[in-house]
């Protein structure tokens, strides 16, 4: 396969994350949110390098209690949620491409000249050398790989009108085909969180956690908004050719009277290790188990995502992962 889009367990050579500020939306939880993101970038940087983008390098490294395996690189930003911004890498005959999307903030719904322009930006400094434009809206958090041509993603977010509104959904399909390789596009039609700004990112509901296996959210509770749509999804999925692994809905969390999209499946896959977001909730301890019990060679670290929700993302919304050459 000439492209190919890697499943997110292979080799990486670094995270990339955007720390927050008081300028952008974090001005309800400032001082929490920063604390939170000082607890992720401490899981990552004892397995993998880390590259922080932020306003104010100082100010990090002061709070920080290790540099290492850290990178600064100072750029603004308008939000934190570098999965749906970041450049996308792909492996075009083993040579790595990073792909830069347009980003239009989820269909406007927010501000994004300054995400837009970060890989541009990132390019002029020296980090992307072998940037490529396309052009073309999407999100990270929208695919999901199983790294031998198969992408998982959702009907709500891929084909809405906020978004390529001059593309079929044929030729949808067939422009991301051809921009990943892929032989395969899963579309699920079923499947949202509440509170979910996305249009029903795939990385909330269901994600490949191997070649053959796709974890999904699973909601036990009948009197759960989220019961009948999150069944009919499941049903979707036992139509496909791979081996389901159910991961529970964590109970409903709440922000200014306002449902959050809480969800186990927004985990970061590291070197030798898989960070899954926790919410204080009694399912943490049974969806890290079952983790755990799935990924015999990796660790399974559990980081507190409580914050990172009351913004209506998660751990994977916030990191984009980055790949090495291959030859």
């Amino acid at each position: 396969m000439p492209i190919r889009l890697p499943s997110e367990w292979e080799k990486q050579e670094y995270i990339m994350l955007v720390f927050p500020t008081i300028e952008s939306d974090w001005k309800h939880s400032i001082e929490d949110i920063k604390l939170s993101y000082i607890k992720l970038i401490t899981a990552i940087q004892k397995y993998q390098k880390c590259i922080i983008l932020c306003d104010d390098k100082k100010e990090l490294i002061a709070s920080l209690p290790s540099l290492f395996n850290i990178k600064f690189i100072e750029i603004k930003t308008d939000d934190t949620w570098i999965r749906d911004f970041g450049g996308i890498c792909i492996f075009d005959s083993g040579k790595l491409e990073i792909l830069n999307f347009k980003f239009n903030a989820w269909g406007e719904k927010f501000e994004f000249l300054l995400d837009n322009s970060v890989n541009q930006k990132l390019q002029s400094l020296g980090l992307f050398k072998n940037l490529k434009d396309v052009d073309f809206i999407l999100e990270g958090g929208s695919i999901d790989s199983n790294g031998n041509g198969t992408i998982l993603t959702t009907a709500k977010c891929i084909y809405n009108p906020n978004r390529n509104k001059n593309y079929s959904r044929n030729q949808i399909i067939q422009k991301i085909k051809n921009i990943f390789g892929a032989k395969e596009l899963i579309v699920l039609n079923h499947g949202e969180l509440i509170g979910d700004d996305t249009d029903a990112h795939i990385d909330t509901l269901a994600r490949f956690i191997d070649e053959h296996t796709i974890a999904y959210a699973k909601c036990y509770d009948r009197n759960d908004k989220h019961y009948a749509i999150l069944q009919e999804m499941e049903k979707e999925l036992k139509q496909t050719n791979f081996r389901l692994l159910p991961l529970p809905l964590p109970s409903a969390k709440y922000f200014l009277g306002k449902r959050l999209p809480a969800t186990y499946l927004n985990f970061i896959f590291i070197n030798s290790a898989l960070i899954v977001p926790t919410y204080k909730d009694k399912n943490d301890k049974i969806a890290i188990e079952i983790l755990q019990n799935f990924f015999s060679n990796r660790d399974i670290i559990g980081v507190d995502a409580s914050i990172f929700i009351r913004e209506h993302g998660s751990l994977h919304c916030a990191s984009m992962n980055f790949y090495k050459e291959l030859v």
